[in-house]
């Protein structure tokens, strides 16, 4: 598993967020891991006094005080290790795990110290008679030294696997920016030459939409896109295509609903149009259009790229597996189960409808509408 290296004085603050980010440590600082470790603290007190019952169940007083101690303890937990966190990633791995974990045990004996003054000096009896101070903290700190190491060991193993899902997601991303065909580039570059002197304002504008679509094929995996770059680089794509097949290609697009500055991964929609043309347009003796849809309610993005596609005898052995298979990859890998990318193949027609949520951060509808043929 990769670990962040400490970071040099000139390292800017990017950076070291990107640091934070990737670090095995989780971000102690959200409310998911403070209610992780309330709910573990709730169960080791539960274990405890039924443990240290004689009647084989729970004095309510006794689990009482023992969960709005351990509640209690996981707050400072929580605080502890969220503003010593910027510290302990830019340790070496065993040297934060070790001050993660002594972190944890020695606020839980301040903790346990702390409690037993106040409750020796109210005399609230709250903790017993029979635990003596030193009893009480050792025991406290033995307990929180075996729960620490079960803790710290789940968030190391979980990272682990966060690491190799993420390698596996960047490998298919890879092998999707591959995917653009070198023989697209030949067709393209020789269409542009013949249109140079006839046409030239066409050949810049096919020039630029390649050189845009090249350069999202050669960035980085990280690099912040939206569903508006998206559809522009789809549009680009397509152009270029139009240039090629001519009349054979027409397009309809009707996508004004949606909103552009969704935040997306990168090539999710080129590759679809893409298979579109090649699976689909290309091999038909008279053509066809791909048509692409957008609607935005209830939360979700849905965008459809239909097209019509050779009868089921003549169509291309290898089909669309490919980028369908690491498309749907990838949108698990960002998405979990709230993005889903669906194929529907009839006889002449192939739809493929994605399916993304919209979190309301981004407004919609801010591309103007409109419904063309090219």
């Amino acid at each position: 598993m990769a670990h962040s290296e400490p970071r040099s004085a000139t390292a800017n603050d990017s950076s070291g967020e990107v640091a934070l980010a990737n670090h095995w440590l989780p971000n102690f600082c959200s409310l998911p891991i403070l209610f992780a470790l309330m709910v573990i603290g709730e169960l080791v007190a539960l274990i405890v006094v039924l443990a240290s019952s004689d009647v084989g169940s729970p004095g309510w007083q006794r689990l009482g005080t023992a969960t709005v101690f351990v509640q209690w303890l996981a707050v400072v937990w929580t605080v502890c290790l969220c503003k010593a966190r910027p510290l302990l990633v830019r340790m070496r791995p065993w040297m934060s795990e070790f001050a993660a974990f002594a972190l944890m045990v020695g606020t839980t004996a301040i903790a346990s110290w702390l409690a037993y003054t106040i409750d020796n000096s109210l005399s609230l009896g709250l903790i017993g008679i029979l635990s003596g101070q030193e009893r009480f903290i050792l025991r406290n700190s033995v307990i929180c030294a075996l729960v620490a190491t079960a803790v710290l060991r789940y968030f190391y193993v979980q990272e682990q696997w966060r690491d190799r899902v993420r390698a596996e997601a960047r490998a298919r991303y890879e092998a999707l920016q591959a995917r653009i065909r070198p023989h697209f580039l030949f067709n393209s570059m020789n269409t542009i030459a013949s249109l140079i002197r006839i046409r030239p304002a066409q050949a810049e504008t096919a020039v630029e939409d390649l050189a845009d679509l090249f350069r999202a094929s050669l960035g980085s995996v990280d690099t912040p896109r939206t569903l508006g770059e998206e559809l522009d680089l789809a549009r680009g794509y397509l152009r270029i295509e139009e240039l090629r097949l001519g009349e054979r290609l027409q397009v309809v697009w009707d996508v004004a609903s949606l909103p552009r500055d969704l935040p997306l991964p990168p090539l999710l929609l080129q590759p679809l149009v893409e298979n579109a043309v090649y699976h689909g347009i290309q091999p038909l003796t008279d053509g066809g259009t791909v048509t692409v849809t957008g609607r935005h309610s209830g939360g979700m993005v849905e965008i459809r790229i239909a097209n019509p596609c050779p009868a089921p005898g003549k169509r291309s052995p290898r089909g669309n597996g490919i980028a369908v298979a690491n498309i749907r990859s990838r949108i698990a890998y960002h998405f979990d189960d709230r993005g889903a990318l669906e194929i529907h193949q009839g006889h002449d027609t192939f739809d493929c409808v994605l399916r993304l949520p919209d979190d309301g951060t981004a407004p919609g509808g801010i591309e103007h509408a409109h419904t063309h043929r090219r």
